[in-house]
């Protein structure tokens, strides 16, 4: 009796452990953002490759497996669901038909685009999907989000992750070294990066040389394109489960929508109604990103690494001439909207 006592207990040792290298790992990210550069990346971001880094380099426990696994599972699920006190439907509905048009058309052309490369290119199903959804609504959020409904593994989810995290950096400078050129006015340029750039650390920042009109252009647009995570998820469950049952006709009604999805939806309708104070909204969104942070340090630290440099070099090419192409489509359709 007194040995699985002491069993239990180190069990509970083991996993305490695990879920507290996430958590340092999220604290360290959080703050490393603050400096130059990596505060284009993001926190979720950061995360995944100290994550990543630390596999690399042997320093982690097998014991803390467990722990790992509960923050990179349970804890990113309880973050989606506290992500929604982002949103408010208010500020989407008064963007406009037509800037929810542009986000509309420029998520079906990206994951269209994005994963007929991958399929062209021989990268797995799961890893062109998620890289094509991270890179066309939301980045590294959307890819957590839409990984159970595929049921990836969590190399997949996490090459795809760091490969738009990567790609989002990358033309976030770009946008901000190409902003002179554009000519677009404050308003045009806000929406044309917060329409075509990955994660919201990176519409913000590259929006940043156009001011304060630019920056609540770029974080409206975007906003947009992360309320359509809902449906997009949803579709994409509905299709992975009609393809697993070959040809048999699955009953829509009966498709079991996930709790954090739900969740995501709630909370939402829960800000947009007002019903908690802003300051407790703001530290609830903080939660949510710290418990993001520590499942994609989670996941991070269940890389392989020799896999992932084997399996990264096709679905980033895959993403970067999806993003050019997206690129190249929302300025064209900020000018036929007449919204440059």
């Amino acid at each position: 009796m007194r040995s699985m006592t002491t069993f239990q207990s180190n069990k509970w040792i083991d996993f305490s452990i695990g879920v507290a290298m996430t958590a340092v790992i999220a604290i360290v990210a959080k703050y490393m953002v603050q400096l130059p550069l990596l505060n284009i990346m993001g926190q979720l971001v950061v995360a995944i490759v100290i994550g990543m880094a630390l596999r690399a380099w042997g320093l982690i426990p097998s014991a803390a497996s467990s722990g790992i696994a509960f923050s990179s599972k349970r804890l990113l699920r309880l973050g989606i669901v506290l992500l929604g006190m982002r949103l408010n439907m208010h500020d989407i509905l008064q963007a406009g038909p037509k800037v929810f048009a542009l986000a509309a058309i420029h998520i079906v052309f990206t994951i269209i685009v994005v994963y007929g490369l991958s399929k062209w290119m021989g990268i797995s199903r799961n890893l062109g999907l998620l890289t094509a959804c991270g890179t066309a609504i939301c980045g590294a959020a959307a890819v957590v989000a839409i990984s159970p409904q595929l049921k990836a593994s969590q190399n997949e989810t996490a090459i795809s992750a760091a490969t738009v995290a990567i790609l989002g950096t990358i033309f976030s400078i770009a946008y901000t070294a190409l902003y002179p050129l554009l000519h677009l006015s404050a308003a045009g340029y806000g929406i044309f990066t917060g329409a075509t750039l990955h994660e919201i650390a990176h519409a913000i920042a590259a929006a940043a040389p156009g001011g304060q009109i630019a920056v609540d252009m770029s974080v409206m647009v975007k906003m947009t394109r992360v309320a359509m995570l809902v449906p997009v998820a949803i579709a994409i469950g509905i299709w992975n489960t009609r393809r697993a049952g070959g040809n048999e006709k699955t009953n829509v009604k009966s498709f079991p929508v996930p709790w954090f999805i739900v969740g995501f939806l709630a909370t939402s309708g829960i800000n947009t109604l007002g019903i908690i104070p802003s300051a407790i909204t703001e530290l609830l969104i903080t939660g949510a990103y710290m418990l993001l942070a520590m499942a994609m340090a989670g996941l991070g630290l269940g890389v392989d690494f020799v896999l992932f440099r084997t399996l990264g070099k096709k679905p980033f090419i895959a993403g970067l001439i999806g993003s050019i192409l997206l690129a190249g489509l929302g300025l064209l359709l900020i000018h036929l909207f007449h919204l440059a």
